[in-house]
């Protein structure tokens, strides 16, 4: 198999991963809406879908035609941070358990979460969105991919940062410095 072919199929199975996490955000939206749960920040989510569907469809895009030279340390080194990145993604959807989807949605009594990655950072789930976002084109080598994405998403993250703060804000225990419990962590679609 080309080295083409392999990053082909690395991002076909990040896709599929995505498809799996909608499954999962879906099913614990409706559980959170069941539970009073209300739902804030929706004005930028089209912008979070699209934003992460083109990094998928960019990384391919840009790997098949500009069909670059891909130095063997650069590759694995980023897929061995993709790979991270996918651990910390789905520690911390098993550590907000129900509470976890790509939208930010607050259930009235629930305390912030404080175990897992909530321990170490205030936003584990975007430090793996972003390091993903860099890593994931670049073992490919496509540079141009990772740096409009990386962009663009630094603006989507202020928005969607200030958003989830805020409803985090209204929750019991809120002023401890930790996240989440909005289920809003996912940051990507």
């Amino acid at each position: 198999m080309t080295t083409l072919a392999a990053f082909t199929v690395l991002v076909a199975l990040v896709g599929l991963e995505r498809i799996a996490e909608l499954v999962v955000s879906t099913r614990n939206a409706a559980w959170s809406k069941e539970q009073g749960g209300v739902e804030t920040g929706q004005g930028h989510y089209p912008f979070m879908v699209v934003l992460h569907t083109g990094l998928l469809v960019g990384a391919l895009a840009e790997a098949w035609l500009r069909r670059p030279d891909v130095p063997s340390a650069l590759a694995w080194s980023m897929l061995a941070l993709v790979v991270a990145s996918q651990a910390l993604r789905w520690w911390c959807i098993t550590t907000l358990g129900r509470r976890w989807n790509t939208r930010v949605i607050v259930v009235p009594g629930l305390p912030p979460v404080t175990s897992g990655p909530y321990r170490i950072f205030r936003h584990p789930n975007y430090v793996a969105v972003v390091v993903e976002g860099v890593a994931l084109p670049l073992v490919h080598a496509a540079w141009i991919t990772a740096v409009v994405f990386t962009v663009l998403n630094a603006g989507l993250l202020a928005v969607r940062i200030r958003a989830e703060d805020a409803a985090l804000a209204t929750l019991p225990d809120a002023g401890t410095g930790t996240d989440s419990g909005t289920g809003a962590e996912a940051g990507r679609a």
